[in-house]
């Protein structure tokens, strides 16, 4: 299996060629600084940093520097935690990196694109210390710093996000971002074979239609990426990405919100598709006119108990 080898192709859905076919740095400039986080459409990658292992653990073919200059904003990073190392691992393959240098892309890019933030899953892979809180601090401080976190469980506003690196912790320990769990997640990733893509693609479909009429103070993420025995990640991403660009293609005139979309093999149309579905309002709750309501309401419930 390791052995097997593809020639690399690049289409308006899927892309598997070592560098995108146009970038998107900074897209985020354009958004109001006071619109949700949750309200923003952004793409994602399943498993950011697997390039390495055989058919069985690449899931992208570009380096971070290029997925995020390509306008990617959401990662999914895994670690695996040895005597306080931080080693990047999909499943058993090591990815030849560690989360230093995932940190230091990050700070990079942030640096030379302030207008823009990352959001990054972070979850333990590959070893089962349950404990790796102290070495994500560690790590934090040698390759990065304190202050490129937001430091809240609260979902920022764009401008509070700006240059700022969002942990989404799927790990055990104080705050150090928003919780993972939080979040409204699609993650069907089990595709036992290829006969089982249908099966996939409905999990994504229903869960990117309830996106626009979702809760707009949550961050909705559906994950396009999928793998099983007989249904390796490229494999899946040439039968879903080509599903998804047609969905997000029908739905590109509709002002609607979808979330993070991540995916694996992701194109630089595909991409730029997800970017264009940005809101052009956010509906905004009226804290005075709540307030009032509420009162309204106190005061009918008063009187009906007050008639009986």
């Amino acid at each position: 299996v390791v052995g097997f080898s593809f020639a690399a192709i690049q289409k308006p859905d899927y892309d598997d060629t070592p560098n995108p076919e146009f970038l998107n740095p900074f897209w985020m400039a354009s958004i109001p600084d006071d619109q949700p986080l949750s309200a923003i459409t952004m793409p994602g990658t399943h498993n950011t940093m697997s390039l390495y292992g055989g058919v069985y653990a690449e899931c992208q073919t570009w380096s971070l520097a290029s997925q995020l200059r390509a306008g990617i904003r959401f990662l999914d990073v895994r670690v695996r935690h040895v005597n306080g190392n931080l080693t990047i691992h999909h499943g058993v393959s090591y990815q030849w990196a560690h989360f230093g240098h995932v940190l230091e892309g990050v700070v990079d890019f942030l640096h030379e694109y302030p207008s823009e933030t990352v959001l990054m899953r972070l979850k333990e892979e590959f070893s089962e210390t349950n404990n790796i809180y102290g070495a994500v601090v560690d790590f934090i401080h040698q390759y990065a710093y304190w202050g490129l976190l937001w430091h809240s469980r609260l979902v920022p506003t764009m401008g509070e996000a700006r240059g700022k690196l969002i942990i989404l912790q799927d790990f055990t320990g104080p705050d150090l971002g928003i919780r993972y769990g939080s979040l409204d997640i699609a993650d069907d990733w089990k595709v036992p074979t290829l006969l089982n893509l249908e099966e996939k693609w409905q999990s994504v479909y229903k869960h990117l239609d309830a996106a626009p009429s979702g809760n707009m103070g949550q961050i909705f993420l559906t994950y396009a990426s999928g793998a099983g025995v007989f249904a390796h990640p490229r494999a899946v991403a040439k039968g879903i990405n080509p599903q998804l660009y047609e969905y997000l293609q029908a739905k590109a005139n509709q002002n609607q919100r979808f979330g993070i979309i991540c995916m694996d093999f992701p194109a630089a149309p595909m991409i730029q598709m997800i970017i264009d579905f940005q809101l052009k309002e956010v509906v905004k709750t009226n804290k005075p006119d709540l307030e009032h309501a509420t009162f309204l309401l106190r005061q009918m419930i008063k009187h009906f108990a007050a008639t009986k």
